[in-house]
């Protein structure tokens, strides 16, 4: 799994890279008066990733030699929970603009714990509702991003009201 390691750690970091540039085509520091620049989030999110792939990659050097019968290709019990979560991406994806990102997450959040991580119930409500409530909070109120909200856009409303 070192060589896996090494090729997704040299993708991330180029793909760091690429989405540091691109954020500099926005103001990357502080804007007076509006707060930070569209695009210090995406760069610092970015350099960020660069910076853990890159300590990733470095970890792949420094280990012990790999045994001579290691593979790259996952195992029998692996493949079904990689197409699993990847098809749990795509439909929460594919349902952002539909259903609006907060309600998307909530679904993803739920298949997710439960499916793949088998957490109790408790646990789920607490982490579906709690995770929405800080990203709004987060994006919308602190950064003034708004996300997409699809058919919960009047939902929205009475907040948007009291907040803006």
């Amino acid at each position: 799994m070192l060589a896996a390691d090494r090729i997704i750690a040299v993708a991330l970091m180029g793909l760091s890279l690429y989405f540091m540039w691109h954020a500099t085509v926005l103001p990357i520091g502080w804007v007076e008066g509006s707060g930070p620049g569209g695009g210090s989030f995406p760069f610092w999110l970015s350099a960020i990733m660069l910076g853990a792939s890159a300590i990733v990659l470095l970890r792949s050097f420094t280990r012990a030699a790999p045994h001579k019968n290691e593979k790259f290709i996952p195992d029998a019990d692996a493949i079904p929970q990689i197409l699993g979560v990847s098809g749990l991406l795509i439909a929460t994806i594919a349902a952002t603009p539909l259903v609006g990102a907060y309600v998307a997450l909530m679904a993803f959040l739920v298949f997710y714990l439960r499916i793949f991580g088998h957490h109790g119930w408790l646990l789920i409500g607490i982490l579906t509702i709690a995770t929405p409530v800080f990203l709004f909070f987060f994006f919308e109120v602190t950064l003034k991003i708004l996300l997409p909200k699809g058919i919960t856009e009047p939902l929205f409303i009475p907040l948007y009201a009291q907040f803006f």
